[in-house]
């Protein structure tokens, strides 16, 4: 009887250890510390961790349970385990202290939520696909910004063009090279994004602490080494080199990275064959020494060559429309060989005097040497293509309408010289903030301008338009060949500038309601010099406002609305008319700004999401008018125009795939100008629609293989005009943009998946993984070229298509 007790005793045990296993480990803080009396804990079942920070505890087996580890000092984790078969199962986690910096980072992004700045992933943008993977690639996925270049960095921002946005990298302005007319010229951006630790964006409406432009801000912050580590990226672009380290018991830190660029993969799938020898080159470092906690020195420097080679050899290109379809065949001799060299110095002094106010000086300096000699053929033939389906010489050229050639010829050459010394403190009272800054600025610029076209129609030449014509062939003509277009100039300019800026920031409360005050001024004061002419000396003053509210209710939501004066003296480029000539009393263009925004934070699916919409007005005056032929910018330096700009922007990013940021994005634009009140016509950044999808994904079954989708449509833009010929006449539209980019790639190791032994122990991330562009192979024109019809006059704009579908290697890794 007493066998039979205990065997009936053992049944139940036996059981229970069948259907259970054991789930074991060490418990620690982010110090490696060990964490006693730490809850453990699943439906009723729970236990502790003793003085070592070990625990134990047994789980059911096929079965998700949900186990809780919480601790009054730490913050809790929740972690989801499925167990499988009876062998044990290690967990050892890591705990936060809650107070560990958790106030400070919450009250930091809400007063940038406030200040209508997005805050960018630095994954994120790794991880974005694009021709010219970047900070800037990702920024064109945003309502507000758009590009129709995928060979360009260059992007508009809410109807205004390149030379209106402002970048900074660690508070530092940086500027682009001035002669550089195609995207494929560009070669490398200046931000590397190897060493970027945060990523700042507003779209306007933004704070008297930046500078003095119309559009935008982009504020980098490099950042600073806390481990040694050796990155390396490689493509069938190019690739990239990164070190970075500690020295000197770690007070002195560095960060370099070498960049190599090769666009001929894409060139290579464009319409136009050609011989295109690329090498684009960049060099970055930044350093920091901190010699006491309240004094630190550091330097940013960069190296950056662009040697462009291309030689076309021809063209074919069919557009029109099914009932009437024409050809355009080119065939080219000759040669482009550019050269763009840029250096670029900044060393800066932070000093903390206490707590509550701190001082940074920075001085810098930035030489851009850049050559632009080409001479270049054309012979063109323009013909009617048979669109007759029965016909036996179906879809070949039947008749020319235009048979011509033309010959480009160039040697031009600048040297700009931009040296600056700027001084900007901040004063901190609890909620209250004072921010303030002064700036002198030199620019010397020495451009040497010989450019000219000659056009040649059946054999004869076409004079500009502003000559007397001829009547060839019933008379002859006896006068001297004229140019179609010709500049030859010599500037030598000099802009002295200085700056300044104040401004008051305020966090408190309104009843329960959290609000945030940011008021501001700038002024700038500037004059030019320029071939031995002196401009008038100008001043602008530029006050700003923001307000911000974030009501005490069930739902997360804040509410912003930003204005201002917004002036943009002008720069070199802008002092430089269509001829080359040079106006030195070109006036800041002017800007009256309304921005209003809301943030929703909300969840769905059981993750997190937020919804942005903002709305805004632009009234622009002293406009100085330009025309954009692939990347550059042509300006009328008259300040003959008004304009408008107002639309939409929304966006909706969030967790559409768990633990992966994605975001899509929808915008409505509408630009005008009005030119020596001729009546309102689209500027050339009149883009109406945007409509953006960023998407990040994984397999369920396989997470490190992980997929990449970068989509964008944008409407059409005016497609320019032809040289000499008035705006207003050449109004239509380039057809509209349309892009999807796909990447897949495969993780080998990470932070979260780390080898002891083999070869991958030796990695600390590696990552490959297949790159397709242009996934549809859709053809995206960027400009138009113009080519006269003998017979009847008319100039066609024939679209210059860009890239085709192309697939990219690519392999990074980090050790």
């Amino acid at each position: 009887m007493k066998k039979t007790f205990l065997f009936l005793l053992f049944i139940p045990s036996f059981l229970i250890a069948q259907k259970t296993t054991i789930l074991k480990g060490t418990i620690k803080n982010s110090k490696k510390e060990p964490i006693e009396n730490v809850s453990i804990k699943f439906n009723n079942t729970g236990t502790s961790t003793d003085i070592n920070g070990n625990y134990s505890i047994r789980i059911p087996l096929d079965k998700e349970i949900t186990i809780i580890y919480s601790h009054v000092s730490y913050r809790t984790i929740t972690k989801f385990i499925t167990a499988k078969n009876r062998n044990i199962i290690r967990y050892s986690p890591t705990l936060i202290l809650k107070t560990e910096k958790l106030n400070e980072i919450v009250v930091k992004d809400i007063r940038k939520e406030a200040s209508g700045i997005e805050s960018i992933d630095i994954k994120t943008v790794k991880n974005t696909i694009g021709p010219n993977a970047g900070v800037e690639n990702t920024l064109m996925t945003f309502a507000g910004v758009n590009n129709n270049n995928e060979l360009s960095t260059q992007y508009n921002v809410r109807g205004g063009n390149f030379d209106e946005n402002l970048v900074y990298v660690n508070g530092i302005e940086v500027y682009r090279p001035f002669l550089i007319r195609s995207g494929q010229q560009e070669g490398l951006s200046f931000i590397n994004t190897n060493m970027v630790q945060n990523i700042n964006f507003s779209a306007g409406g933004f704070q008297a602490k930046y500078g003095d432009k119309l559009s935008s801000v982009l504020d980098i912050t490099y950042r600073k080494p806390k481990e040694t580590a050796t990155t390396i990226d490689a493509s069938l672009l190019g690739g990239s080199a990164t070190f970075e380290g500690q020295f000197l018991n770690k007070k002195l830190s560095t960060i370099t990275g070498v960049r190599y660029r090769d666009n001929s993969l894409f060139v290579n799938s464009k319409q136009i064959e050609t011989n295109f020898r690329p090498k684009f080159t960049d060099v970055q470092t930044y350093l920091t020494y901190d010699f006491s906690d309240k004094f630190e020195l550091s330097f940013l420097g960069n190296f950056s060559l662009n040697d462009y080679n291309y030689q076309p050899l021809s063209r074919r290109t069919r557009f029109g429309t099914v009932a009437d379809p024409l050809e355009l065949v080119v065939f080219y001799s000759g040669q482009e060989q550019d050269k763009y060299l840029t250096l670029f110095g900044a060393l800066s002094a932070d000093y903390k005097v206490n707590d509550n106010f701190t001082l940074k000086t920075t001085a810098s300096r930035y030489n851009t040497q850049e050559e632009e000699h080409f001479d270049i053929a054309a012979q063109y033939n323009l013909g009617e293509v048979d669109s007759n389906i029965g016909s036996e010489n179906f879809g070949e050229v039947e008749f020319s309408q235009g048979i011509g050639s033309q010959l480009n010829h160039a040697r031009n050459d600048l040297d700009a010289l931009i040296t600056n010394i700027q001084v900007r403190g901040t004063i901190k009272n609890n909620d209250k903030q004072w921010d303030f800054g002064v700036k002198y600025q030199k620019e010397d610029i020495q451009d040497r301008i010989r450019e000219w076209e000659v056009i040649d129609s059946l054999g004869f030449s076409i004079r500009p338009p502003h000559h007397t014509g001829n009547n060839q062939p019933y008379e002859a003509f006896e006068g001297e060949i004229t140019p179609y277009q010709s500049i030859r100039k010599d500037n030598n300019v000099a802009i002295t500038r200085f700056s300044g800026f104040v401004q008051f920031n305020q966090r408190s409360f309104w009843n329960d309601h959290e609000v945030f005050y940011n008021l501001g001024i700038r002024a700038q004061s500037w004059a030019v010099t320029g071939n031995g002419v002196d401009s008038k000396n100008q001043t602008i003053i530029s006050p700003r406002l923001q307000f911000a509210i974030k009501p005490d209710w069930e739902k997360d939501m804040l509410f912003r609305i930003s204005g201002g004066l917004y002036a943009q003296p002008p720069s070199y480029r802008e002092l430089r008319d269509f001829n080359g000539d040079l106006n030195v009393d070109v006036k800041a263009q002017k800007s009256i700004h309304f921005v209003t925004g809301m943030d929703y934070s909300f969840a769905m699916w059981d993750r997190p999401f937020k919804l942005t919409t903002e709305m805004y007005y632009k009234d622009l005056s002293d406009v100085n008018a330009y025309s954009i032929d692939n990347v550059r910018i042509r300006y009328r330096a008259d300040n003959a125009a008004t304009a408008y700009a107002y639309g939409l922007d929304m966006r909706l990013n969030g967790e559409f795939v768990p633990g992966s940021e994605s975001w899509v994005s929808l915008g409505y634009l509408k630009t005008e100008e009005n030119i020596n009140n001729q009546g309102n016509i689209a500027r050339p950044s009149d883009q109406r629609i945007k409509f953006g999808i960023l998407f990040q994904d994984y397999v369920p079954n396989l997470p490190d293989l992980k997929a990449y989708l970068n989509l964008v449509y944008n409407s059409g833009v005016p497609g320019g005009s032809p040289a000499y010929s008035d705006p207003y006449d050449f109004q239509s539209r380039l057809r509209d943009y349309r892009r999807a980019d796909l990447g897949v790639s495969y993780v080998f190791a990470d932070a979260n998946k780390q080898y002891t032994t083999g070869w991958l122990s030796k990695f600390k991330e590696l990552t490959a993984g297949l790159e397709l562009f242009n996934m549809f192979d859709i053809q995206n024109a960027i400009t138009n070229t113009w080519v006269r019809d003998v017979y009847s006059k008319t100039q066609y704009g024939i679209p210059n298509y860009m890239t085709g579908r192309v697939l990219n290697f690519k392999v990074s890794m980090k050790f």
